[in-house]
């Protein structure tokens, strides 16, 4: 079979990691895999083709602040994406996320669905049934019809003008009538308000987002232990955020409110990410930056005894895949999809920015209240379920399914 891949980045980034293994186990496996990606560096690999540029992509997110539309423009990008489409001559599409700034998704659309092309579409936020947000958060306005936005300001942001509702309608009739696609969710949570939405009379199925396991897997961390000086009775909670501390919607100021509710325990938080400049900062936090290198990574997920998740909404976030299949299980807020990563014993999850309850939840599993999973049940448990070569074979039924 022929697959093309679509994504807004790839090999970078969740969905780019995921994208760039589901191109890598195809290909392996007899078939011809392509992937079209609008953001980030060339990538000179057979098949993978960066369609827009840079000086569009800026374009496009000016015109987005200035009229309020989005995914409205890139028309050179959409063009030459199509034009891919037409050579390539793909059985399958499979889209992932790519409205960021760089593509004309109602042209795309039309597109394939005046051409028949079978469409395997994996949402990963919530953008594609609203009239612009990737997270509707408390807003149920895309139940009925978007329309006076509560978060015009938030990302894509509007500086001007609300088009929300002329977006969500035009969105509405570009799925009038397409047939041939299927909706992929990696969490029960999406798959379930997008049963509320517009797109509820299409085919929904589930399937997890994966990793690569073998990169991702417990290991030694003594030398990284020693090397920043953690005495072996402390214990170690991380947080892994690409913005570090400074990402509100990832919950950085949660965990500078948790760090200062455990300073009298002998507990430190390890965080991952960018370094933010904080004054008074707790003393129990230990910013190490950002780290690129898997194996790195996995150590430190290995080194940490939980995993502490505080976004304000996830799908169904990479960091706790990562964390379980290096053994360490999560603790968090239960918003979006998170808890579903995580199920029974392999985490704990509170209300939503009730720091007091997550300190509670934290003490209690150290003092031996609460009993979670251990290293070796997380990591067996995240092999079975989150591997990428089980991803790959549910889409791969997905691809062939008629």
């Amino acid at each position: 079979m022929k697959i093309l891949l679509i994504n807004v980045v790839c090999k970078m980034g969740s969905t780019g990691k995921i994208v760039y293994d589901l191109y890598t186990e195809l290909n392996k496996n007899g078939h011809e895999a392509a992937i079209c990606y609008s953001r980030g560096s060339k990538i000179k690999e057979r098949n993978i083709f960066k369609f827009s540029s840079n000086w569009e992509v800026y374009l496009h997110a000016i015109l987005t602040r200035i009229t309020g539309l989005h995914g409205c423009y890139s028309y050179f990008a959409t063009k030459k994406l199509i034009k891919f489409i037409k050579k390539f001559q793909p059985d399958v599409i499979n889209l992932h996320q790519f409205y960021a700034y760089s593509i004309n998704e109602i042209t795309l659309f039309r597109h394939l669905k005046d051409n028949n092309i079978k469409t395997v579409f994996t949402l990963h936020s919530e953008q594609h049934y609203t009239g612009k947000c990737g997270n509707s958060l408390d807003c149920d306005r895309w139940m009925r019809e978007c329309g006076n936005c509560p978060y015009k300001k938030k990302w894509p942001k509007s500086c001007f003008f609300d088009f929300t509702k002329h977006m969500f309608l035009r969105k509405k009739e570009a799925m009038i009538g397409f047939e041939n696609i299927i909706i992929v969710t990696p969490s029960q949570w999406l798959a379930n308000k997008v049963k509320l939405s517009f797109l509820k009379d299409k085919k929904i199925k589930v399937v997890p987002n994966g990793i690569d396991v073998d990169a991702f897997c417990h290991s030694n961390v003594n030398k990284l232990r020693n090397s920043l000086k953690i005495h072996k009775d402390e214990k170690l909670l991380l947080f892994v955020s690409s913005d570090g501390l400074l990402d509100n919607y990832k919950g950085g100021r949660y965990i500078i409110e948790l760090a200062r509710k455990i300073e009298n325990e002998d507990i430190r938080i390890i965080v991952v990410g960018k370094k933010a400049n904080i004054t008074d900062l707790p003393m129990n936090i230990i910013q190490i930056g950002e780290i690129y290198d898997k194996d790195l990574l996995a150590q430190y997920y290995s080194m940490a005894d939980i995993m502490v998740i505080t976004s304000k909404c996830e799908n169904f976030p990479t960091v706790c895949l990562e964390s379980l299949a290096c053994g360490t299980p999560i603790v968090g807020f239960a918003e979006g999809g998170t808890a579903e990563t995580a199920p029974g014993y392999y985490g704990l999850f509170v209300r939503y920015g009730d720091t007091q309850m997550l300190r509670r939840k934290i003490l209690n599993y150290f003092n031996g209240d609460i009993k979670l999973k251990s290293k070796k049940e997380c990591e067996d448990f995240a092999k079975q379920k989150y591997s990428k070569e089980k991803m790959f074979k549910e889409y791969m039924r997905l691809y062939q399914s008629s």
